[in-house]
């Protein structure tokens, strides 16, 4: 056990070496030019955590590993479940019946077309390609995190996923304000919000595309993304459900398997919940939103220390032209789906 009497500091040792990595991501994330291009820390790190996996990770000791994984997996679901402090209810009534219908429709089409280009299409493994598409569809990196919470797949799956939202996310960013522009889009600054907080991967970017738009555009975009964040609830209730393993019975396989709920993401809808109401002072949502975001980094972090390069072989490519083509769906079809949710 991780946590055991005789192997309890080796543990918390190798928690504190993930911790010290997520310091420096934090740091790192803070400097101008990145804070410009609103790259969080939670992509610097997994980026430092990768580099370390493919250099000095044979250097590790062995009897620290249990505090890398415990940090991919328990502070991951920590991690999620304070996310729901950055969520109300308001905001999803606020942004009234055009941004949830964008949002839901974005969400649903994205996942079933991205899980049916990459299995039937790009011949992926079902894990990578419903990881790629819950990147793009809901909320970036944070999305992949919760479903490789529900999937208990390998860490180089995720890395995968969380790269390709690093390259269309911030492509995204700097495309969106670019296009507005050059006055084609037929959306006023509100429509715009819902156009980029329903299509933009990462909560990071949408303020980024959306701020160099207007503060109007801004408030819509982000609002709409957390309806979007929202809706990783039931995503993860049903994907538990739809990837639930059979039981083995002597020869004879049944399908009555036990469904395993994913309790965090039950816990971040409660938590949500609970900051609708505005019980906490302002002083202190911020502390707990601060915190959560580094616990993130840290689980992200980890998920970088157990992938090395190697691991990318044969899906790293097919994973990229899945998450493409689903950046093509997300502005195009983004902006269909848009355009007649406004009308509501």
């Amino acid at each position: 056990m991780a946590f055991s009497k005789k192997n309890r500091p080796h543990t918390l040792h190798g928690i504190l070496f993930v911790a010290l990595f997520s310091l420096a991501a934090t740091y790192i994330s803070s400097l101008q030019i990145l804070k410009n291009l609103a790259i969080s820390p939670l992509i610097i790190g997994i980026l430092l955590g990768m580099i370390y996996a493919n250099t000095l990770r044979m250097h590790l000791p062995d009897q620290w590993v249990p505090g890398i994984l415990f940090s991919t997996k328990t502070l991951l679901r920590i991690g999620i479940i304070f996310f729901g402090f950055k969520v109300t209810f308001q905001q999803i009534i606020g942004v009234g019946l055009p941004g949830l219908i964008a949002s839901t429709a974005v969400v649903t089409f994205t996942l079933t077309i991205g899980y049916f280009l990459g299995v039937k299409v790009f011949k992926l493994d079902r894990e990578t390609a419903i990881l790629t598409s819950a990147g793009s569809s809901i909320c970036g990196a944070a999305a992949v995190l919760a479903t490789e919470g529900v999937l208990k797949n390998e860490s180089y799956k995720s890395a995968v996923a969380v790269g390709t939202v690093v390259l269309f996310g911030t492509l995204s960013m700097f495309l969106y304000p670019f296009i507005y522009r050059l006055g084609i889009l037929p959306f006023n600054l509100n429509n715009e919000g819902i156009y980029i907080g329903s299509s933009v991967h990462e909560v990071a970017q949408v303020v980024g595309a959306a701020s160099a738009i207007s503060a109007e555009t801004a408030r819509t975009a982000v609002i709409v993304k957390m309806i979007r964040i929202m809706l990783m609830v039931p995503f993860l209730l049903l994907l538990s459900i739809l990837v639930r393993k059979p039981k083995s019975s002597g020869s004879q396989k049944t399908a009555a398997a036990k469904i395993s709920i994913p309790w965090f993401a039950i816990w971040f809808l409660a938590v949500a919940g609970f900051n609708s109401f505005n019980l906490l002072p302002q002083s202190i949502t911020v502390v707990i939103k601060a915190l959560d975001t580094f616990i993130l980094t840290m689980a992200m972090t980890a998920l970088g220390m157990e992938t090395s390069f190697d691991k990318f072989r044969g899906v790293g490519s097919r994973a990229i032209f899945l998450a493409f083509i689903l950046f093509l769906w997300l502005n195009i079809g983004g902006f269909f789906i848009t355009s007649f949710a406004v009308r509501f």
